[in-house]
């Protein structure tokens, strides 16, 4: 697998990407590109339209031109990749895709939107059937919106748009705010070990439903601890700690601390402190000095469904 494909998903409707407009969606609903998880398929099927496909499926085309869908970006950022998935359409993909991108600040109309400037990040490439097709991108700039542009008509089952969260901070100027979360911009850099499920899990948006939405390893079966390193949406100054073990009932760590980083210099944000299966903790910090990353450390082993530090960005 690619690099990228490490990166948070920024379309992912889970981070609050959404399908704006397509051109059509005669077959299959235009929110199943951002759905998360693998695409399902189960044969014979069918529905008042036809066989029933998880991914967005437009009519077959008798005109001139070709089918489009807009997505707005859950989190705007910078796209390190996209991945064009057509699982299951494997007598009904396009043969060729494209894909754009835009920067529109505030809330845009579909129409506001495709009057906007678009920047070429996928040029057009060639599709199979039932495949995942990687492309990695090299634009430097933050984007809001991708547009995703099929060749003649056809079915796509997801669209993946990987890379690195850019969100405008600015509308937290003077209140509070999770430093730890995904959505602000947070990004896990380093982990001991993420056998059973991703470590930016542990940042992601809202409740962990069941285990494999926190992060979990592997049992440790010599000396040592996991752990895992988050950068901060910016340099900031803690006050609260949530560490979250909801739905680890038998694999939940039997401690945690966190190690505040701020270039060569380490604070002790929370001393190795213990924790209970199944239960969301929160700790109050009081350590006055801002830091960059955090370090948590888990003991010996385990999962954490959710990690939420709540404080300030720094003053420059």
């Amino acid at each position: 697998m690619p690099g990228f494909s490490t990166l948070p998903d920024l379309a992912l409707r889970t981070l609050g990407g959404s399908v704006v407009a397509a051109s059509d969606e005669s077959f299959a609903e235009k929110e199943s590109l951002i759905r998360p998880g693998r695409p399902g398929f189960q044969a014979e099927t069918f529905g008042s339209k036809g066989q029933v496909y998880d991914g967005w499926e437009t009519r077959r085309r008798r005109s001139p031109g070709h089918d489009w869908a807009l997505v707005r970006l859950g989190v705007p950022g910078v796209i390190r990749g996209v991945v064009i998935d057509t699982s299951w359409f494997k007598g009904n993909y396009p043969p060729h895709a494209r894909v754009e991108a835009a920067s529109v600040e505030g809330h845009p109309s579909p129409a506001e939107l495709e009057a906007a400037p678009w920047t070429e990040i996928v040029p057009r490439a060639e599709l199979t059937g039932d495949s995942e097709h990687h492309f990695a991108v090299t634009d430097e700039r933050r984007f809001t919106h991708v547009r995703l542009s099929i060749f003649p008509d056809g079915g796509v089952a997801r669209l993946r748009v990987h890379g690195e969260a850019r969100p405008d901070l600015s509308v937290y100027d003077g209140l509070g705010l999770d430093l730890a979360a995904l959505a602000n911009g947070a990004l896990v850099t380093a982990c001991s070990n993420e056998f059973y499920s991703a470590p930016n899990n542990a940042i992601a948006p809202g409740l962990a439903r069941h285990q494999a939405e926190g992060w979990e390893t592997a049992r440790r079966r010599g000396d040592g601890n996991d752990w895992l390193v988050i950068r901060l949406a910016g340099r900031g100054v803690i006050g609260l700690a949530e560490i979250d073990t909801t739905n680890l009932l038998f694999n939940a760590p039997g401690a945690v601390s966190l190690t505040g980083l701020d270039g060569d210099r380490e604070v002790e944000l929370l001393p190795r402190t213990r924790l209970q299966p199944d239960t969301p903790h929160r700790f109050r910090l009081a350590h006055p000095d801002p830091v960059t990353h955090v370090r948590v450390d888990i003991y010996p082993d385990g999962g954490l469904a959710r990690v939420r530090l709540h404080g300030h960005l720094a003053t420059p």
